[in-house]
């Protein structure tokens, strides 16, 4: 993309005047140094930090969209200087002619609305909103898209992408070689859809087995240095963010869902959170999860038992229970890799043993927090991690970097599908696997088994431009591990004479009870510096509001959060009325309340509701011409106990822990599932088909030949983050397939 430039050469300066108001020099030093270059001080003007570099490049690129609006703006910014200060709108004055503390007038009236000179249909609040963000974006973010030059707002605040005294490793920059479409095999022993946690290690346990597997992913085989840590395009993007697609996808183009709310059904895309976004990569989202690997504990297989099911829920018990998944819990602990202390988790049932490695490091808040806690009598613990804290299956232990949740691992530290049991898979020279395809359907014979599926990818055609390219892939088992809501939508656009509703879905069941994790608790404000900026961050742990909390249906841990970025600490202050969105206060403000900024939080356990569902959108498809996935319904009532105990708990910890200021957040009732954190349900499991789409061994009612491998077989999911049970589900569910396929 070429950077773009206004049409007239001065609209230039009115931006860099702009931009140099919108973010100011600092402080001029000692003896008067002139400011007239706008670098006195101990660190230059916006313009002068970066935003020379990245305003171009964004605006002829992520957001070539919005360069219109900037051009208009701009040219419409010196008729409004010249309205105001010169009495016409022709005088010649322009707005970087005017003095600094006019030009701040200037924009504050015009974001309140107060405009002299005709705009011509240009809402001059909505162009002022978009150059403050994107100023934000290339100031707070990553050097790596072109602003914040040299680092230097990060080292104004004090964070650090890694400690200064280390270096990384150099893992492997070549992804393993995959199979080319013209290479895919016509028929194997099983298709593993989706290589995410669930599909992952059913792809290693079927092939491990001594069968021949075929491993789809719709994204691509990104090596660590492709997955760089990107703030602006990282998997946990913040509203300042969202002018860019995600590292690790998909893209938005192409890709669209259909979200119902208030107002009806709506088109949004992947930067949307109604999307419900999931990592599309080789590993899925295991390569930029935060990790935390807790075990559910008993009470979380048998809610209805032990609380009842709730007027309007589908509240139910697991067909298995905490002990028949304790073996397999064990196993995704020790064959991943989980830092951890065992002596903090007995709350979750009865273990063979320990973890196979130490917790991580804590961080600076751990202490405080710590104290907090024995003042009000609350356990703590560890946080565990699919983290390794020291060198661990070949790879190194974790160098404390603070770009973790929502980043790849440049070190490699953190244990994904992709770097654990994938690599396992293929070294049995049993395991093809194909990126950049996506399965479209499952495809039935004459009696309804399910005999092939139909996958499309794009490929280059004899002039080079790429084509859609189709085929089917016969096999004798399918296991399907493409997340909650992929899952059902590849089930729903499988019908067949037998099944005019979608495959498995007779009863109506498949999509239904779709459920993700509501976050609750507090930020807060300390007087001493307890944010050191060393990762991951979740060094300190609560699980004492899981269960049996007078009012509320489940519960949730609490734990300290993961090290904020720059421009997640920006959003956060400015939401919290704690820090304005430009001028001279933004950067003082970030540099007195980042290093002091702490949060604790955790995922609330959801009530399911059958009307929370992902179906079909048939009007709208994708960009191979498939039906997209339409979500409709909202989280249960219930939950609002839950999410205000938690906040409620997390206040006074932090009280209790020292904290000056304390911002509790997340007791609101959303208008749309929570499926973009931790998705499940869609297929739940049970022993009666009219409630459930499999079996307890993950079998879709009806089809022997097909399971399914992910969280989407979730009856419940927990008050914690439910990797490490979607990992020990998969083990078993695979390893029941291997046995039958044998």
């Amino acid at each position: 993309m070429e950077p773009w430039q206004p049409a007239q050469p001065q609209r230039s300066v009115t931006l860099r005047a702009l931009v140099n108001r919108l973010i100011p020099a600092g402080d001029p030093l000692p003896g008067g140094q002139p400011a007239a270059d706008h670098s006195a001080g101990d660190h230059p003007a916006g313009w002068e930090a970066g935003l020379d570099g990245f305003l171009p490049l964004t605006l002829g690129g992520a957001a070539r969209a919005l360069a219109p609006l900037v051009e208009a703006g701009l040219g419409l910014l010196d008729h409004e200087a010249c309205a105001r200060y010169a009495g016409g709108p022709a005088c010649g004055l322009l707005f970087s002619d005017l003095a600094p503390a006019e030009q701040d007038v200037l924009i504050e009236e015009l974001l309140a609305g107060e405009a002299r000179a005709e705009w011509g249909g240009v809402d001059p609040a909505e162009f002022l909103r978009v150059v403050i963000r994107l100023s934000a974006q290339g100031f707070w973010g990553d050097p790596g898209n072109g602003g914040n030059r040299d680092g230097l707002s990060w080292r104004l605040i004090g964070y650090r992408e890694r400690p200064a005294d280390v270096e990384w490793p150099r893992p492997a920059d070549e992804p393993p070689p995959t199979t080319d479409w013209d290479a895919v095999a016509g028929h194997y022993d099983a298709v593993v859809v989706g290589s995410g946690a669930g599909g992952g290690v059913a792809a290693c346990v079927l092939a491990e087995a001594g069968h021949r597997v075929l491993l789809v992913e719709r994204g691509d085989w990104l090596t660590p240095a492709q997955l760089r840590a990107d703030h602006l395009r990282s998997q946990r993007q913040v509203q300042v963010t969202a002018d860019h697609d995600m590292a690790a996808g998909p893209p938005a183009e192409g890709n669209p869902r259909v979200a119902d709310g208030p107002a009806g059904p709506e088109v949004v895309w992947p930067v949307d959170s109604r999307w419900s976004n999931n990592a599309m990569t080789l590993g899925g989202g295991t390569r930029v999860y935060g990790a935390q690997a807790w075990r559910f504990c008993p009470e979380d297989f048998r809610m209805a038992s032990v609380y009842g099911v709730p007027e309007a829920s589908s509240l139910a018990d697991w067909p298995l229970d905490y002990a028949e998944l304790a073996p397999y819990y064990d196993r995704a602990e020790w064959e991943i890799g989980v830092s951890g202390d065992p002596a903090g988790n007995a709350y979750a049932g009865p273990r063979e043993r320990g973890y196979p490695m130490p917790p991580v490091r804590p961080n600076a808040v751990a202490g405080p927090l710590a104290e907090g806690a024995r003042k009000l009598g609350l356990g703590t613990s560890p946080v565990p991690l699919l983290i390794n804290s020291t060198a661990y299956q070949g790879r190194g232990g974790c160098l404390g970097c603070a770009a973790c949740v929502g980043f790849g691992c440049p070190g490699d530290f953190k244990n994904d599908t992709r770097n654990t049991v994938i690599p396992r898979a293929l070294a049995t020279g049993r395991c093809d696997v194909l990126t950049g395809a996506r399965a479209e359907r499952l495809v039935t014979d004459a009696s309804g088994r399910v005999v092939a599926v139909a996958l499309a990818a794009r490929r280059p055609g004899p002039d080079g431009a790429p084509v859609v390219v189709r085929r089917q892939v016969r096999a004798r088992a399918f296991l399907l591990g493409a997340g909650a809501v992929e899952t059902a939508r590849l089930l729903l656009n499988s019908p067949s004479a037998r099944e005019p509703n979608g495959l498995g879905n007779n009863h109506d069941q498949v999509g239904r009870h779709l459920q993700g994790h509501g976050y609750a608790g507090a930020h807060a404000l300390f007087e001493q510096p307890v944010q050191d900026a060393l990762g991951p961050g979740p060094s300190i742990a609560c699980n004492d509001f899981r269960h049996h909390n007078p009012g509320v249906i489940g519960g949730g841990l609490l734990a300290n959060d993961f090290v904020p970025t720059p421009l997640q600490a920006y959003q956060t202050l400015l939401s919290l009325g704690q820090l304005p969105s430009w001028g001279p206060g933004t950067v003082r403000g970030m540099r007195e309340s980042y290093p002091r900024l702490a949060m604790v939080t955790g995922p609330v356990h959801e009530v399911p509701s059958p009307e929370s569902r992902v179906t079909l959108a048939p009007e709208v498809v994708d960009s191979f011409g498939i039906p997209v996935a339409r979500l409709s319904g909202r989280p249960h009532p219930a939950d609002l106990a839950g999410k205000r105990l938690l906040a409620e708990r997390a206040t006074a910890w932090l009280r209790a822990s020292g904290a000056r200021a304390v911002f509790p957040f997340g007791t609101g009732q959303a208008e749309h599932p929570s499926a973009g954190q931790h998705q499940a349900g869609t297929c739940r499991m049970g022993d009666d088909p009219v409630s459930s789409v499999t079996d307890p061994w993950g079998r879709v009612w009806g089809h022997a030949n097909v399971r399914v491998v992910d969280a989407s077989l979730h009856v419940t999911n927990g008050g914690v983050n439910p990797v490490l049970t979607i990992l020990a589900l998969a083990y078993r569910v695979a390893g029941r397939a291997a046995q039958e396929l044998s």
